[in-house]
């Protein structure tokens, strides 16, 4: 079997019909591929070269939604303009700013070469595709409207993104509220209440049921205040993942 070839990126610089100079990237095997390409495109070619890669390499970022609304687009775009699957996932693997997902991608073209279908391949992802996503792309495989149900797939977590960051906006605004109402709380208990502590005691007698527990309310407070704040911090991190 002959080994495929490996498809980079190149920046390149020309001039296109009108006469003006134009520069970009263009994914490609080799340099002369990329400018034949150019010159279908109606670009006269003057400089092209491999895109140097990071010095330090590219830190990894987190997948996001996002990601795989863009990928499953970019997927639909590639085999709507008759690009074979594997190369599909070539170029927009290569193209991808995420090294995460050029990873994610670059694995799953791997298993499809392997002899998976596509969904199968995705199906070993289920963190980043679910089982919504991968039974539309076997229903869209079996169906031979792959490249439509993806353009859906990608339409519809664009909206379910949409409709998250409305939700996560409207509860901003309470949360940050209820959030400095807890840490003003938190401040009287630790700081303002003990100074009273020993003038509660001077009373004599049974202090008020209310009284008794916000003092060992505040007792507690100075106590844990670390372990009270971590989890709020946690809570705050963790809605903010959502």
């Amino acid at each position: 079997m002959a080994k495929q070839a490996t498809v980079d990126l190149y920046i390149w610089e020309g001039m296109n019909k009108q006469g003006k100079r134009a520069k970009g990237e263009l994914a490609g095997s080799t340099i002369a591929l990329v400018k034949a390409d150019l010159r279908r495109q109606g670009i006269t070619p003057l400089k092209v070269k491999k895109k140097p890669k990071s010095l330090f390499g590219a830190r990894k970022k987190k997948i996001t939604a996002s990601d795989i609304s863009v990928f499953s687009r970019q997927l639909a775009t590639m085999m709507s303009a008759g690009v074979p699957l594997v190369q599909a996932f070539e170029i927009v693997g290569k193209g991808h700013e995420n090294p995460s997902m050029q990873d994610l991608i670059m694995d799953v073209k791997n298993t499809v070469e392997g002899g998976s279908s596509l969904a199968e391949a995705l199906a070993k992802h289920p963190f980043y595709f679910d089982d919504l996503y991968c039974s539309l792309v076997h229903a869209g495989e079996q169906a031979g409207i792959l490249e439509t149900l993806l353009d859906k797939i990608a339409t519809y977590k664009e909206k379910v993104e949409a409709i998250k960051g409305k939700i996560k906006k409207a509860l901003f605004y309470p949360a940050a509220i209820m959030a400095v109402s807890f840490i003003i709380t938190a401040i009287l208990l630790i700081f303002v209440i003990p100074q009273f502590e020993s003038m509660f005691t001077s009373f004599g007698g049974d202090l008020p049921a209310m009284t008794k527990f916000v003092v060992e309310l505040s007792k507690i407070f100075q106590e844990w205040w670390w372990a009270i704040f971590g989890a709020l911090g946690g809570a705050i991190y963790g809605i903010m993942q959502l």
